[in-house]
């Protein structure tokens, strides 16, 4: 079992995880309330500890702050992350509900383009985009160290 930082997911799949953040972004009508609702996401986030808060834990590419810390528990990948923005913050939940909690072999089957498909890509500033896609890289970096 991973220390409390880390995500363990609700979804028994990154696909069910993929599926859920769909239905409840469409939810809503507009950007506004959506972006909204991501930043709910961000306040769920595990108490992210201090001492991780540095430039080892930070992914680069990303306009705020974006620290991850991974560790491997039988055959699992759990991953904790923060950042110092509150809508990153909610980008950085909803990427680690979908890889957090997962087999290194799931993760690397579970291609970031769903980013793009939920339409978050388009919705956020090119920067935020960036950095979004440039944390699911380095969530798959690592799995792919693992296999």
């Amino acid at each position: 079992m991973p220390p409390p930082a880390f995500v363990t997911p609700a979804e028994d799949s990154a696909a069910e995880a993929i599926a859920a953040i769909a239905e409840e972004l469409d939810l809503f009508d507009d950007w506004m309330d959506r972006y909204q609702q991501i930043i709910e996401w961000g306040r769920t986030l595990p108490p992210f500890p201090a001492e991780w808060a540095n430039d080892a834990h930070r992914i680069p590419g990303c306009q705020s702050k974006v620290w991850m810390e991974a560790r491997a528990d039988e055959g699992t990948l759990y991953f904790a992350g923060a950042s110092d923005a509150a809508i990153v913050s909610g980008l950085v939940a909803l990427v680690l509900r979908v890889y957090s909690g997962r087999s290194p072999q799931e993760i690397l089957n579970t291609d970031p383009a769903f980013l793009k498909d939920l339409g978050l890509l388009e919705a956020l500033s090119t920067n935020r985009g960036n950095g979004v896609a440039s944390m699911a890289r380095a969530i798959q970096g690592i799995a792919r160290q693992a296999t």
